[in-house]
């Protein structure tokens, strides 16, 4: 049985298909187009997902019920750098952590079987990401009302989006997971995150995507990063033509750590970078060089052939000068010869003029704007529009007119219109035996 033929793809649908190749490098039209159709279209959905595939985490939109998001932690090139919380220090410090030991570790315990056998009752609602740029905005508020407006530039749009632009514009990346019940956030994001030197550095250097596991949007780059500990950040790059995790930074970190941290990653894995950007290059070499050929081409014969191509562009100019002068007679003839059709069309579709001695016979006297007058009998039963297809008919009547009464002084409705759809008859205008009308010239309006 033969195959079913492919339906055609819109226009728009083919500028997503080109994007979705550009934005994952796949290099097969048929595979775009199947995870495309697979996302009912939707580019971000798909590029997403593949990205996701990409880094060993399966399918943020359409996640298997059996088994949550994960990252693949196999790759030894990750690296990872952790801040344990300090020991406890003298008889004292042992002491209160000895007496709280058991109360933390029950207060956790029964936190943890809680929220566990919650899962069974009501699902957690985090899982489903309904308004993904609403979190990010939400979190970002939230941020600046409790540590202030001075912090890095937060990207305000979703995961995905900052992936994408990270890759497009071949860019660090730092996520920031924020954990609004841990203890250390709050001594984080006041002295470490909020500092005049971390900022200056990650606004220079990447862009800042983050957002609270509270939120829905958050909780999924939680699932699909795995963090171990809160504060969390994950640099992330386009490394071997797919978006990767390269380092991550787990604990209470200070500002001086978190600079050298992030320098050392971004040194590190800048070599990634610089040769993606090659590759990009040469994509475009084809282009570049055929133009930096016909330059040189040019260049060399310039010498010789400078006075004839002076010439040559005169003659050029002035050939397309006259063409463009004959396109637009000939368009303005077009238009005059469209014109008198019209009017012609239009008087010989005018009804025969009514007797003098007819008493619905209506005399009108029309002042054009030439200061010529026309004078013309209508019926009272005949509508406007027949008055202003006999002035349209005239040579003398401009392109565009209106009609006017002077008592009271009114524009006619000759031609449908919201208000007359259908326009009065010459007696429902409230035109008498004998009128004079004003005809008003509205071509340059």
């Amino acid at each position: 049985m033969a195959a079913p033929e492919e339906r055609e793809l819109s226009a728009e649908q083919t500028e997503k298909l080109l994007q979705f190749q550009d934005l994952t490098g796949i290099e097969s039209m048929d595979q775009c187009r199947h995870t495309l159709e697979q996302h009912n279209w939707n580019i971000e959905a798909a590029v997403q997902d593949r990205l996701n595939e990409e880094e060993g985490v399966p399918s943020v939109f359409n996640p298997p019920p059996s088994r949550p998001l994960q990252v693949n932690t196999a790759d030894h090139r990750i690296y990872s750098y952790v801040v344990s919380r300090p020991q406890p220090r003298g008889l004292l410090g042992w002491g209160y952590y000895l007496i709280m030991l058991p109360f933390r570790f029950t207060y956790y315990t029964l936190l943890d079987i809680f929220r566990f056998a919650l899962r069974f009752i009501r699902p957690d609602p985090r899982s489903r990401v309904t308004d993904p740029v609403g979190d990010i905005v939400s979190f970002i508020h939230m941020f600046e009302e409790k540590y202030g407006r001075v912090h890095p530039v937060f990207y305000q749009g979703t995961y995905s989006q900052a992936l994408n632009d990270a890759k497009r514009e071949l860019r660090f990346l730092l996520v920031y997971l924020h954990g609004d019940d841990h203890q250390d956030t709050d001594e984080f994001c006041r002295n470490t995150l909020c500092a005049p030197e971390v900022i200056s550095l990650i606004n220079t250097r990447m862009l800042f995507w983050a957002c609270s596991t509270n939120k829905p949007e958050g909780y999924r780059v939680s699932q699909a990063l795995r963090e171990n500990t809160y504060p969390f950040l994950a640099m992330i790059m386009l490394k071997d033509r797919r978006m990767t995790v390269v380092g991550r930074l787990e604990g209470l970190i200070q500002p001086d750590d978190l600079i050298n941290q992030l320098t050392f990653i971004m040194d590190a894995n800048q070599t990634y970078l610089v040769s993606e950007r090659l590759e990009r290059e040469e994509r475009n070499q084809t282009q570049v060089l055929r133009q930096q050929q016909d330059e040189a081409y040019l260049a060399s014969l310039r010498a010789d052939q400078e006075k004839e191509r002076r010439k040559k562009e005169e003659r050029e100019k002035k050939k397309r000068k006259e063409e463009e002068v004959q396109q637009q007679k000939l368009a303005e003839e077009r238009r005059k010869r469209t014109l008198q059709e019209e009017k012609e069309r239009k008087s010989e579709c005018l009804p025969p003029e009514p007797h003098p001695d007819d008493p619905e016979s209506v005399k009108i006297i029309f002042k054009m704007p030439n200061d010529s007058r026309v004078e013309r009998r209508f019926h009272f039963t005949q509508s406007l529009s027949v008055i202003h297809d006999f002035l349209f008919s005239l040579k003398e009547s401009p392109e565009k007119f209106q009609i006017e009464a002077n008592f009271p002084r009114r524009v006619l409705p000759c031609l449908p219109s919201e208000e007359w759809p259908n326009p009065p008859t010459l007696q429902e205008a409230g035109l008498s035996h004998t009128e004079v009308l004003f005809v008003q010239d509205l071509t340059d309006d």
